[in-house]
């Protein structure tokens, strides 16, 4: 059985796709509406196709990654395509993700830490008849 999910043969679909010749009209009619719009100096869609499918029985129906495929697609001021990129699960493997991480902006023992507990130990235990350890 393979579980699928987000645009079908995306890899096949996105080759009728040309730059400064497709618009927003064919990409829509092709791919549908986007899984993801974000919009800064150009028009970014994200459109995403996984296909999941359950193992043999000897794997004891452990799920296997078929296709992890994402499109990104860049449109310019007038509507027209300006770029396209696939990524692919091969390609998935080779993107590089920092390491730096961000610290949290509350400390063990400030007033947003201490008000939370609080309240969490509220829902926790509304009417305080919970032993304290």
């Amino acid at each position: 059985m393979v579980n699928h999910h987000g645009v079908h043969f995306l890899e096949k679909k996105h080759e009728k796709l040309t730059i400064n010749s497709s618009n927003k009209n064919d990409i829509l009619q092709l791919l549908g509406e986007p899984s993801t719009k974000s919009s800064f100096d150009n028009d970014v869609w994200i459109y995403i196709e996984r296909k999941i499918s359950t193992g043999k029985i000897y794997y004891l129906g452990k799920e296997k990654l078929i296709a992890n495929n994402v499109l990104v697609l860049e449109l310019d001021s007038m509507g027209l395509l300006a770029s396209k990129k696939l990524y692919t699960k091969k390609d998935m493997k080779n993107l590089k993700f920092a390491e730096n991480s961000t610290d949290p902006v509350y400390g063990k023992r400030s007033f947003v830490y201490d008000f939370l507990s609080s309240m969490r130990q509220k829902i926790n235990d509304p009417l305080g008849k919970r032993k304290k350890k």
